[in-house]
């Protein structure tokens, strides 16, 4: 059974903040004159989307200026910024950051954002495709890339064809978008297949998990912005966590952890469920109840590690290329402008008579914009956290009050994978045992997630070698991704003859293990489309 094949100008392979603006201004520029295609891997668009949020609407404000008059879900804003610095026992008010404040900003689902602009670019005539996850790039015969295949249907997890096979969709175009967000499978072997990381500092990561609470209306704020440094994490480890008021007694909560850190027997997920109890945010949860789970890796490189944007026949746009503002804790913002540039460049080159088939001016367009400004003026802070807390709190404030990011050197990043110590010489940590009201375990926490994957199908995580699981993952570092991943998706099982057994179906779609694993032996891949969490309001 042959594969089906559809031709469009323009295929943009994620329907997140960049994708969609990319779709939306290419047709407030083309019209009818060029056709654009979206495709989703959740199975709505929104369902894979997760983020704080706390949205800062410029770019918004150019791409749809009449967005309030169209309903846009930005319904709560901004009110008040606390910064706590918190031991285990209390907390510190501090001066909050200059670019953590929040004035002219808006708390918000992010899915919800990206749901109404769907609307929005569904009216100008894109077509968007849900449920439909882009596995292959396809390739031209002089290696050029000509478009995307989705995954195929109906492989058994035997790796044969079962009775319900259907065979993938080929999307061939003229020029194809990647805005699949951070550490994106696709983007990942295009930066191997045209180098596109030559010359620029590794990517690094951190996990952000994150849960949605509907609380006791006498403590509900809307507007109020909580951000925390400190405990639970030492004063070496980069993290922290944040708890931002929405509407409708609302509440989301969530921590945010480097994965560079360097104790194998660390667990994010604990971490965010022993914050809750802290003296300064416990009482928020009281007589509530969690209404949502999720986790994903968010991009912390900043300007020295944003690879090379465009080759033959592409561009990588949003998170898969890495504009997240570490310090202002915000890349919605950005990956739309990225979005917007990547399509004003690629409309230029459909129109035009170059001859060429790379968008090379999107590259000369986001170097002249105010996204390159802001991620340029920050680009220092986050390495600085190297050096421990106290180091990156200072550096934050000589860079926001003398330098202003004029400082004339630019600091090193390194790999987050090569970071773990030893098990054995790093500290045991021992977690309290959730209590069930404030604190949960992780499976209870993936069913709010509402992740769902057909059972009979491949693992869609692959062990490059599935000897370093234990010859290496746990006779070293104690089997580390069975506490970093946020779903219970590794498990070590038997007592004599240890083998890891990967539990997929739970698969948040987070991709940390992909990044953090010591060996770099996990390589994440997309499951059979629609598969994975459906987040509501997230």
């Amino acid at each position: 059974m042959s594969r089906e094949v559809m031709e469009y100008d323009v295929v943009i392979v994620g329907g997140g903040p960049s994708g969609l603006s990319a779709a939306i201004r290419l047709k407030q520029l083309a019209g009818d004159t060029l056709s654009v295609c979206v495709v989703e891997k959740g199975s709505e668009i929104g369902a894979h989307i997760l983020s704080g949020a706390v949205f800062e609407p410029r770019a918004l404000n150019e791409l749809i200026p009449d967005w309030k008059e169209r309903g846009a879900p930005l319904n709560v804003p901004a009110t008040e910024d606390r910064f706590l610095l918190l031991t285990e026992k209390s907390s510190i008010r501090l001066p909050t950051p200059p670019p953590m404040h929040n004035h002219g900003n808006y708390v918000i689902s992010l899915g919800n954002l990206c749901r109404w602009l769907a609307t929005q670019a569904e009216e100008l005539g894109v077509e968007i495709y849900p449920g439909f996850a882009a596995a292959e790039v396809l390739y031209g015969e002089a290696g050029e890339v000509v478009g995307i295949a989705t995954g195929d249907m109906g492989i058994g997890r035997d790796g044969e064809k079962t009775a319900a096979y259907e065979p993938g969709v080929e999307l061939r175009a003229r020029q194809t978008l990647f805005a699949e967000g951070c550490r994106g499978s696709l983007s990942k072997s295009l930066m191997e297949q045209f180098n596109l990381r030559e010359g620029v500092e590794p990517q690094t990561y951190g996990i952000g998990i994150k849960e949605l609470w509907e609380i006791d209306p006498s403590k509900h704020k809307p507007g109020l912005i909580i951000h925390t440094a400190g405990w639970p994490m030492d004063m070496k480890t980069y993290g922290g966590t944040f708890l931002y008021h929405l509407d409708n007694n609302q509440i989301v909560v969530g921590f945010v952890i480097g994965l560079d850190y360097d104790n194998p027997h660390l667990s994010p997920f604990d971490e965010l469920q022993r914050f809750k109890h802290h003296p300064a945010v416990k009482d928020f949860f009281e007589g509530g109840r969690r209404i949502a789970y999720g986790a994903r890796a968010l991009n912390e490189g900043g300007w020295q590690a944003i690879p090379k944007l465009t080759f033959p026949g592409g561009t990588v746009i949003g998170c898969a290329a890495g504009f997240l503002n570490v310090p202002k804790i915000k890349g919605s913002h950005t990956a739309m402008k990225s979005g917007m540039l990547c399509a004003e460049a690629v409309y230029e080159l459909l129109t035009g008579d170059s001859g060429s088939n790379e968008a090379i001016s999107y590259r000369e367009k986001f170097d002249a914009s105010w996204v390159a400004d802001e991620l340029k003026a920050v680009r220092n802070i986050r390495p600085a956290f190297y050096k421990g807390l106290l180091a990156g709190i200072a550096y934050g404030a000589f860079q926001c009050f003398i330098s202003r990011g004029k400082e004339p050197w630019t600091f090193k990043l390194h790999a987050d994978h090569t970071s773990l110590k030893k098990a054995a010489d790093a500290p045991v940590i021992s977690y309290p045992k959730p209590d069930g009201k404030i604190s949960f375990d992780k499976l209870s926490s993936v069913f709010l997630s509402s992740t769902n994957h057909e059972e009979d199908q491949p693992i869609h995580l692959q062990l490059k070698n599935p000897e370093l699981a234990i010859s290496v993952n746990w006779e070293e570092y104690r089997s580390p991704e069975t506490r970093y991943c946020p779903a219970g998706v590794y498990e070590i099982v038997g007592e004599t003859d240890k083998r890891l057994q990967i539990n997929a179906q739970n698969c948040v779609h987070c991709k940390t293990c992909d990044i953090k694993d010591p060996r770099q032996n996990i390589n994440w891949v997309v499951p059979q489309g629609g598969g994975g969490p459906n987040y509501p309001n997230m």
